[in-house]
C-alpha cells in the first residue's frame, strides 16, 4: 500500500478539491461497515467484558468515556470509548509517553486499540464508518481549522474507527502531526476503493498485533 502513497501524491491531494463518496461508494461502505462491525463485535465480546472488569478494578468512575467529536460536514456527535484515564485528571489535549493520567490497563487498551471498541455503536448509529479520517475532538478541530489551510476538507465524509492516517503515521502530538495526517486522510478520500478499504483493514490488524511499528 505504501507504494501508492508517495510524498508527491500526498501534497497534490492536499491542494486539490476533495469530494465525498458517490451514492454507490457510500452504499458499499455501509454494507462493509455492518458486516465487519458485527464480526468485530462477536469476536471482541470476551475482550470487552474483561475490559469492563479491569476498568472497575483499577479506576473509579464510568466505564465509558464520552466526548464531542466532529463528523460529516462538521457536525458534532458523541463518540464512545472505554475510559483509559483516571477521572478528574489534569487537562492536556495530547497523551504523553508514560502519562500519569492513564491507569495500568488503560495503557494496554491504548496499545492494542481496545479502547476504541465502543465506537462500534457509533458506526451502527451512522455517526461513523469503520474506516475513514479520525474522529477528532471538537476543541482540537477548532484549533486545527484556524491554523491548517484546508483542514475542513476531511469532513466531506464520515470519520472512521481506523483509517489510512492512523495506520500510516504515528500518534499525533502536535499541529505538525495533524498536517501530516491530513495528507493521508485526503489521499484516502480521493482514492477510495474497496481494495484500499481492505488494505487499511489488513494494516490495522498488523498494527494491533504489533507487526507494524506505528
Amino acid at each position: 500500500m505504501n507504494a501508492l502513497i508517495t510524498t508527491k501524491n500526498l501534497h497534490i491531494v492536499k491542494n486539490e478539491k476533495v469530494k465525498g463518496y458517490s451514492s454507490i461508494q457510500y452504499s458499499l461502505k455501509r454494507i462493509f461497515d455492518i458486516i465487519m462491525i458485527l464480526l468485530v463485535f462477536i469476536l471482541s465480546l470476551p475482550i470487552g467484558l474483561y475490559t469492563i472488569y479491569r476498568i472497575r478494578k483499577e479506576s473509579k468512575g464510568s466505564i465509558f468515556f464520552k466526548q464531542n467529536r466532529v463528523g460529516l460536514n462538521g457536525e458534532i456527535f458523541t463518540c464512545y470509548k472505554f475510559r483509559t484515564m483516571h477521572t478528574n485528571s489534569h487537562f492536556n489535549p495530547y497523551t504523553e509517553d508514560n502519562d500519569s493520567r492513564v491507569f495500568p490497563y488503560g495503557n494496554i487498551m491504548r496499545k492494542y486499540r481496545i479502547d476504541e471498541l465502543p465506537q462500534i455503536f457509533n458506526v451502527l448509529k451512522g455517526d461513523m464508518h469503520l474506516i475513514g479520517p479520525r474522529a477528532e475532538w471538537d476543541i482540537l478541530v477548532d484549533n486545527y481549522s484556524k491554523k491548517i489551510n484546508g483542514y475542513e476538507k476531511r469532513h466531506v465524509v464520515k470519520p472512521g474507527i481506523t483509517g489510512l492516517a492512523q495506520v500510516s503515521y504515528p500518534y499525533g502530538r502536535n499541529i505538525n502531526d495533524a498536517i501530516e495526517k491530513l495528507k493521508y486522510d485526503l489521499f484516502y478520500i480521493k482514492n477510495w476503493s474497496p481494495w484500499l478499504e481492505l488494505k487499511v483493514v489488513f494494516k490495522t490488524v498488523l498494527v494491533i498485533l504489533g507487526k507494524e511499528g506505528i
